[in-house]
């Protein structure tokens, strides 16, 4: 066997040598990519003799014989095909194309107007027995083997699908999702602390403005949406007037205090431990006796977790004179709620429980079980931070809050973080509370009292400053957290 091997740098150029080594009528036996460019592997066309199947060998004795037959008859003699002899390769030695007619026997192709050697054509009806005689068998059969060397393939397909430490795709996948994300974040950090630092050098007001802001106890995310959407051409001393009162714009409040004493109804001061709900509802309780009367109203506890905090709101209400019930569950809450219908104000003072506590659930469910519109007044500790106040507000807000009271006002360095909350999570704030006596020390909140204290009080908080240098490590990260809904409904006009 003469095999020639052709290598060049294109397909076309390795074509063109085969075609003037070995003639037009060359076998390609294969091709292939190679560093070097393409190897063709071919042979002459004469030298495919050498590779007939002895099948195709019996054929070729025949014709002769035919050809002979047809001299002697003076018919014309049958063309001859140009098509290559059978080869002993794997591919050659799969069986001949074959036509299915509408009668059923399968025979061989024939160049028109050839009639078929009577060797062939008796080799093609017994061809034609044995598929008849296998019938539909036959068919499922190779069906059912296509489909399984579909099926081997796949798995020699995968299994040759490299291993990376024992992993599946769908993990390796979210791995490189989760770094992708991971990148953009930085990426905008970093943008954001460059276009901040130069905005400082551009616009030094609103440096000014987000120094004040973050000195006042607001978020750096809350700071840069109000600085970002500052009026133009304003001068340092007009442009904290118009902060102030975007803020007290953003905050909900009640108009007066008879939006709450006078309609009544029942209420339930809900927290975490030690915010000051119990002298918060002992407050209230105060108030609504001086404007209805100690026949009015009516006092629930449910905090049998701490030690005298029953005793604590029953020296309470002897001095209001009422009656304050002790319940445990969410039955004694139905029955006591029943007994006391009639009441014009009901108030329930709640046992502290943590906003990562389960019971947070328990006691919402128990307050939504007692079969009365309970209405939910959530206390924020003005002293606490401002990431604290936001997983309270989280944790207690799930059937939904009536509104909060803001306590301990008195105590806190800066009261920004608190209001950021508010308006945040768009709370409606009903009352301050900025001491200890009972009922002096409540108030109705002010909206404008309270922006505009909020950049007053910072007698101490000297040292937690940001200055103008860190600005924008402070602001970079902010980038992130614009999306906020709570960020994208605040007003400005």
């Amino acid at each position: 066997m003469n095999v020639k091997k052709f290598i060049a740098n294109s397909s076309r150029e390795a074509w063109r040598q085969v075609r003037e080594a070995l003639g037009p009528d060359a076998v390609i036996l294969s091709n292939r990519n190679i560093p070097d460019g393409v190897e063709i592997l071919a042979m002459a066309n004469e030298d495919m003799t050498t590779l007939v199947a002895p099948g195709a060998a019996r054929k070729a004795v025949a014709r002769p014989q035919a050809a002979s037959l047809q001299q002697q008859s003076g018919l014309p003699p049958a063309p001859q095909s140009k098509r290559p002899a059978l080869l002993s390769s794997p591919i050659a030695q799969q069986p001949p194309r074959v036509q299915r007619t509408e009668s059923g026997p399968l025979l061989d192709q024939q160049p028109a107007g050839r009639s078929a050697p009577k060797e062939a054509e008796q080799a093609a009806q017994a061809d034609a027995r044995v598929w008849r005689s296998r019938g539909s068998d036959n068919r499922d059969g190779r069906r059912e083997r296509v489909v399984a060397q579909a099926h081997e393939q796949d798995q020699r397909a995968r299994s040759s699908l490299p291993e990376f430490d024992g992993k599946d795709y769908d993990e390796i996948l979210s791995e490189v999702m989760t770094e992708i994300r991971s990148m953009r974040g930085v990426l905008e950090t970093q943008l954001a602390e460059i276009s901040w630092g130069g905005t400082q050098k551009r616009e030094p007001l609103k440096a000014i403005v987000m120094k004040e802001m973050l000195a006042a106890g607001f978020s750096a995310s809350l700071s840069r949406l109000i600085t970002e959407n500052l009026p133009g051409n304003s001068k340092s001393q007009d442009i904290m007037y118009w902060v102030k009162s975007v803020l007290a714009r953003n905050l909900n409040t009640l108009a007066s205090e008879s939006e709450l004493l006078e309609n009544g109804g029942v209420f339930a001061l809900v927290g975490p431990t030690g915010v000051g709900k119990t002298t918060t509802t002992a407050k209230l309780a105060a108030r609504c006796v001086m404007r209805h009367g100690s026949g009015k109203l009516a006092l629930i506890t449910t905090d049998g977790y701490r030690i005298g905090g029953y005793e604590q709101l029953r020296i309470y209400g002897k001095i209001l004179g009422v009656m304050v019930h002790s319940v445990k569950d969410e039955t004694d809450l139905r029955i006591a709620l029943e007994e006391l219908k009639g009441k014009h104000t009901v108030l329930i003072d709640t046992a502290g429980v943590g906003q990562r506590d389960q019971m947070v659930a328990e006691q919402e469910a128990m307050l939504a079980g007692a079969g009365v519109d309970i209405k939910r007044l959530l206390c924020l500790n003005a002293t606490a931070t401002g990431g604290t106040l936001n997983e309270v507000v989280h944790a207690y807000s799930g059937s939904g809050l009536a509104g909060c009271i803001v306590t301990k006002l008195d105590e806190a360095a800066t009261i920004g973080n608190v209001l950021d909350v508010v308006i945040r999570h768009k709370l409606n704030l009903h009352y301050v509370a900025n001491g200890q006596r009972v009922p002096e020390d409540l108030h109705v909140a002010n909206k404008l009292y309270l922006a505009d204290r909020a950049f007053k009080q910072k007698r101490e908080t000297a040292p937690f400053e940001f200055q103008e240098g860190e600005l924008p490590v402070v602001v970079g990260p902010t980038a992130l957290s614009m999306n906020d809904k709570g960020l994208r409904e605040v007003s400005f006009g």
